[in-house]
């Protein structure tokens, strides 16, 4: 089994754990990197879409980067809401284990990571109008490399990516790998309606409840009780777990 996450905008620098690998796609970062490198002020920040402020520490970042360098470990470098649910500050060494065989963070930047992979902060999304290599986009440019990565050795993958982040490795995976979603939301009208900002948070609470409890199996992920979430046995389908708030 292996898990999937979207990255975070908002990243720092961390040397509480070292770092263990460089990430497995190093090589096309560099011909990101060398791309964006060569890009003109105007058209980085309307590729970030950010405002000058973001736009000029990201520019800096890139004149500095070095991709083999004072690295933080992933799992430790993303900032985001579904990344402070997860908590990974406070994991035990037996969770880290875990989510180092498991957990995969997919980039647009780095590809596919590793929790202990080495990373330097970027701003890069997955969906990000970028043209590099004779490919369109960075869904071109990636193509089924993520896909082959994560279905190597594993018999199915959670998804607890956002559709962004997913669609990068959705189309590519085998028959035989399939895809589980987990959709946590309230019932409005009959239908389940999903909030971004609850959503990530749940995300992140799923990743810490799998590493505490060892789950290994879809099944497995129906005790998931937190932030008053709980199973749907009637809203669930095949591949799609559903859990609901005030249910």
């Amino acid at each position: 089994m292996k898990i999937i996450v979207s990255p975070a905008k908002k990243m720092k620098v961390d040397d509480v754990l070292p770092w263990q690998d460089l990430p497995p796609f190093l090589e096309k970062t560099g011909r990101l990197l060398e791309t964006l490198r060569a890009m003109p002020y105007d058209r980085l920040k309307a590729l970030w879409k950010c405002n000058d402020s973001i736009a000029e520490e990201n520019l800096r970042r890139l004149e500095t980067m070095d991709l083999r360098r004072n690295l933080t470990p992933a799992i430790l470098s993303y900032e985001g809401i579904q990344y402070r649910y997860m908590a990974p500050d406070v994991f035990t060494d037996r969770e880290f284990d875990y989510l180092q065989q498991r957990l995969r963070i997919l980039s647009g930047f780095y590809g596919l990571l590793r929790p202990f992979d080495g990373v330097r902060p970027y701003r890069l999304e997955m969906q990000a109008k970028l043209s590099v290599d004779g490919a369109k986009d960075l869904y071109e440019f990636w193509g089924a490399d993520l896909a082959a990565a994560l279905a190597d050795g594993t018999d199915w993958v959670l998804d607890l990516a956002s559709k962004e982040y997913s669609a990068a490795v959705e189309k590519h995976l085998p028959a035989s790998v399939p895809l589980v979603r987990c959709v946590f939301g309230e019932e409005q009208e009959g239908k389940v309606v999903e909030k971004g900002t609850l959503c990530k948070m749940a995300r992140g609470e799923m990743v810490r409840f799998m590493a505490e409890t060892g789950a290994a199996r879809p099944e497995d992920l129906q005790a998931f009780d937190r932030l008053g979430y709980r199973f749907s046995p009637r809203h669930s389908v095949e591949n799609t777990l559903v859990f609901l708030r005030g249910e």
